[in-house]
Order: C-alpha cells, then sequence, then structure tokens
C-alpha cells in the first residue's frame, strides 16, 4: 500500500485488530482501512519523523512520537488530533507505553521515553505531564507499562529500572547487561496489548454506548491474572552485547542468561501463549527460547542480512521476521524452519506486526510503502 513519501519507520495494529496505524520519516501517522486496504486518513501535525506509535487498550485513540519529542494523541474514527501535543521530552521520544485496560478503561495515562535520559506519565485527557522519571544516566531505549501498576524502562546505561506507576518511585534497578539493553518484554504484553478484545469474543459487545467498560475491565483483569496470577510478571532484556536476560519482577537477580547469538539482539517477544520468546539478531538469525526457564530451543536462519524485528501471531505457532535484506520471513514454531517468505520490498523492512487477532500481517521499511498479507 503505497502512500508515505520516505520510510516506514513503525507501525502496529489496533487492538481490535479493525485499524493498522503507520509513522513516518515524512512525518506523517497514517491509519489504514484493512478492509479496503487504502490509507483512512493522514494525520499531519508532526515537526519530525514520527518514531513510535502505540495504540490506547480500547482501540479509541492512537498516540505517536516525534524526533522533536513531541506526543500526538489521534482518533482512529476522524483521524483528528485530539487535545494539544504533549510537549516536555527534550529530545527523541523512542518508545510509548499506554496504561492497561484493566487499571484504566478510560485509558487515560500514557507512559513515553527517549534520548533526554527520562520517562514521562502522561494525562492525555488534560494534556498536562503528571510525573517525570529520571535515574537513567544515557537514552531510554524502551518502555513498558506493566499490569501490576508498575513500569519497566530498559536504557543504554545498561540498566533496567522498575518503578511505581502511581508515584514514580524506583523499585529496583536490574544489572548484568555488559552493553547497551536494546528492548524488553514481558509476559503479559500479549495480554495486554488485547486487554478487552479477545480474538474469539463476541465483537460487537466492543461497541455502543461504553456502559459495559465495568464488564470489559472484568475480562481484561481475569485474562491478565491467568497469565500472571500473583502480579510477578517475567520479562526478557536483550542487549548490545549480544545476550538476552530473563527475569522475574520480584527478584533483583536474574533468573538466567541466554546466549548464542554472534552480534546485536535488537528485538524479543513473547509468544501469545507465553511458551515462547523470540529474538532477532543482527547475526542474521532469529533464536526461539522457552519462556519458563530461558532454555535455548533452536536457531532460525535464512536472512542473509541483520534481523530487524519479530513478531508472532495469534495461536503462538508461527513467528515473523523483518530484515535489512529487504525480505519478511514466516517460520513454524514446531518444525523450526521457514514456511513462507513475503516478498515485494524493494530495501531494509523496519517494522513488522501481526494482527492481534492472527488476521493479518504488515511490514513497513525503507521503501515507503507498506505490505499487507492475509492470514
Amino acid at each position: 500500500m503505497p502512500g508515505h513519501a520516505e520510510a516506514v519507520i513503525s507501525l502496529a495494529f489496533s487492538p481490535n485488530s479493525i485499524h493498522l496505524a503507520s509513522g513516518s520519516g515524512d512525518k506523517t501517522l497514517r491509519l489504514w482501512d484493512l478492509n479496503t486496504e487504502t490509507p483512512h486518513f493522514t494525520c499531519t501535525g508532526h515537526r519530525q519523523w514520527v518514531m513510535c506509535v502505540a495504540w490506547a487498550p480500547d482501540s479509541l485513540k492512537i498516540a505517536s512520537a516525534c524526533k522533536a519529542g513531541e506526543i500526538r494523541i489521534w482518533s482512529p474514527d476522524t483521524g483528528k488530533q485530539l487535545g494539544r501535543p504533549l510537549v516536555g521530552h527534550k529530545k527523541w521520544i523512542s518508545c510509548l507505553s499506554w496504561e492497561p485496560y484493566h487499571r484504566n478503561a478510560d485509558c487515560r495515562f500514557l507512559a513515553s521515553a527517549g534520548n533526554d535520559n527520562d520517562a514521562r506519565i502522561w494525562d492525555v485527557v488534560l494534556g498536562t505531564c503528571v510525573k517525570v522519571i529520571a535515574g537513567h544516566t544515557a537514552a531510554v531505549t524502551a518502555v513498558r507499562w506493566g499490569g501490576a501498576g508498575l513500569l519497566y524502562t530498559s536504557s543504554r546505561d545498561r540498566t533496567i529500572k522498575m518503578w511505581r506507576a502511581e508515584d514514580g518511585v524506583l523499585c529496583k534497578t536490574f544489572t548484568g547487561h555488559a552493553h547497551w539493553v536494546n528492548n524488553l518484554a514481558l509476559n503479559t504484553d500479549y495480554v495486554l496489548r488485547t486487554g478487552p478484545f479477545h480474538p474469539v469474543m463476541d465483537k460487537s459487545l466492543m461497541y455502543g454506548d461504553g456502559t459495559n467498560k465495568d464488564a470489559l475491565k472484568q475480562m481484561a483483569l481475569e485474562r491478565y491474572e491467568k497469565v500472571c496470577p500473583n502480579g510477578v510478571e517475567s520479562f526478557v532484556s536483550c542487549s548490545d552485547d549480544f545476550t538476552l536476560y530473563l527475569w522475574n519482577s520480584n527478584q533483583k537477580q536474574f533468573v538466567t542468561r541466554m546466549t548464542g547469538h554472534q552480534n546485536v539482539v535488537n528485538d524479543v517477544k513473547y509468544s501469545p501463549d507465553v511458551k515462547f520468546i523470540a529474538s532477532a539478531s543482527f547475526d542474521k538469525s532469529i533464536r526461539l527460547w522457552r519462556a519458563g526457564d530461558g532454555a535455548f530451543i533452536c536457531a532460525l536462519r535464512g536472512h542473509v542480512q541483520a534481523v530487524y524485528s519479530v513478531g508472532w501471531s495469534a495461536d503462538s505457532r508461527l513467528v515473523l521476521s523483518g530484515s535489512k535484506d529487504s525480505t519478511l520471513k514466516v517460520w513454524s514454531v514446531k518444525e523450526r524452519k521457514l514456511v513462507q517468505e513475503l516478498p515485494g520490498h524493494a530495501d531494509e523492512v523496519y517494522g513488522v506486526d501481526w494482527a492481534p487477532d492472527g488476521s493479518r500481517v504488515a511490514s513497513g521499511g525503507k521503501d515507503k510503502v507498506l505490505k499487507l498479507w492475509a492470514y
């Protein structure tokens, strides 16, 4: 799907799998209609590249953040900006994360972080910064808002920090990596992403007057507690030191150090069923690990250049990878091999996403084109 005038840097399906958003070097956010596969809205206002996008857990808002350090909130139904830009970061923003639905069904609070070493929490209704979370001594590379009221941040200062979201108090600093920490994944990422939208749930529940927020909140909470019964989240970090570390939020010491990659590890994601972890590396491989103990399962080889990003199918059977070599590949977890190559990009693939309901795959990259595949 052509449309952007510059590289597609970030993309994300909405939690209800109805919309797709893409952020680009052309300073716009585009919202795509998945039924017609055409751009629905082009959202303008950013003065710099759009580095990251994040859907609110109710799918009714989307946040985009740019290199100029501004965040804008948009309505997917109108394409219009909601409120004023959220301004406060002094350098570019690299990551965004909303408070989970089961903690706030109004989806009012958003966390952001980036190259000014700080994380911030915003009230998107008032358009104000409610908390500056300072403590890292280098750029923050990832922020995750967990389901138990904790914020996790990873940084180029080689640490991961865990904060109490309500007051910004630092709870723990996790150390072990010997170089930049590039990314984080929580074992609860998928249930937090899809909160009130279960792929097999009656979709009609979701629309209407919003009076059923309590029921949806309860469902989101139950889904979260199923993955995380005691409120203790596990998470995995990946680094420029070629390793990954597996952690539990209630222990300062890592559970295990995951070695084997021969180069920088750029991306990591838990499977939706929380049985596996997939990591993407500049060593041209994807590695699969057992989520419970971090044990190595296999390496998936086939890319001829660095692998930038990975994604999972909703049923946790397939892994998607996007690479500098301009290809997307789909791998079978069970068979531990390549099952499909999705060609079509003319240059490096920067971002991939698999719709939370498993129905589609999207990719974007340097060639300015957004690709969609039905699954």
